[in-house]
């Protein structure tokens, strides 16, 4: 039986919750990576609660505000004494909103940024300042989208940060590759999560189209021609985690059934 890939690792994923990153939690789990899981709420989602009975040992979670510079260096620099230094962070936390152009306000920008953006920026540092602190090598994953690698007219700051995930994921890697800090990121195409329905609405609003609809063409238009699920990404989150990608830095890994060819 081969060995798990993440044995002896300690994983920090945000946005654990649901979708991507409770998919991610539990390959890392199963990969034997032990686990700190945050997301905004108090008590950990009931999907995520389940992972924790049956990985006692191996899932803690909090619950943390990544827009929040100080909680963040708190949060890693107390995890990283009460569990061992995070040398793997899954970079996920994130939200989506879409507005035409002429319409999109301040609060709306201020709101993706802030999360899309700064958490995803500030945490990161937060992990490789712990890393560089202690010696140790670690494979950063921040979680991109093909949005990121073009513009859509109702989707104009969603697109700006997601592309500003994959610059800064670019940079970081550059600075961190003299520690032998990889950093990549992830780039999912259309993924079937409880998001879209969120997603799916605001284009029936926009759009004038029925509810589902968006969705059901989306997935059609997908090369492979299905929505990819969570578990999709879950696979490529393990692989860039795990030694298998050890000369892979500073790149964008597409996972999106071939909407994006580079």
């Amino acid at each position: 039986m081969n060995a798990l890939r993440l044995t002896g690792r300690h994983a920090l994923i945000t946005g654990a919750n649901g979708g991507i990153g409770l998919a991610v939690t539990e390959a890392y789990l199963q990969e034997g990576a032990c686990c700190s899981a945050v997301d905004l709420t108090a008590q950990a989602s009931a999907e995520l609660a389940a992972l924790q009975q049956r990985f006692p040992q191996q899932l803690h979670y909090t619950a943390l505000n990544v827009t929040s510079v100080t909680q963040v260096r708190d949060f890693v620099q107390q995890t990283n004494k009460a569990h061992g230094t995070i040398d793997v962070l899954f970079n996920n936390a994130a939200i989506f909103d879409m507005a035409p152009l002429l319409e999109s306000n301040e609060a709306m920008y201020d709101k993706l940024f802030a999360v899309n953006v700064k958490g995803m920026f500030f945490t990161m540092q937060a992990v490789l300042q712990g890393l560089v602190d202690a010696g140790k090598t670690g494979s950063i994953i921040n979680l991109a989208s093909q949005a990121g690698r073009r513009g859509e007219s109702l989707v104009s700051h969603y697109c700006a940060s997601k592309a500003a995930v994959i610059s800064y994921t670019q940079s970081a890697a550059l600075a961190m590759a003299p520690h032998q800090i990889r950093v990549n990121a992830i780039s999912p195409g259309v993924i079937d999560t409880p998001m879209w329905a969120h997603v799916d609405s605001l284009f029936a609003r926009y759009e004038g189209l029925p509810l589902g609809e968006k969705k059901i063409a989306v997935g059609k238009a997908v090369p492979l021609g299905r929505m990819g699920n969570p578990k999709d990404i879950a696979g490529a989150a393990v692989f860039l985690a795990s030694d298998e990608s050890a000369y892979i830095t500073a790149q964008t890994l597409n996972v999106d059934g071939g909407n994006v060819m580079s």
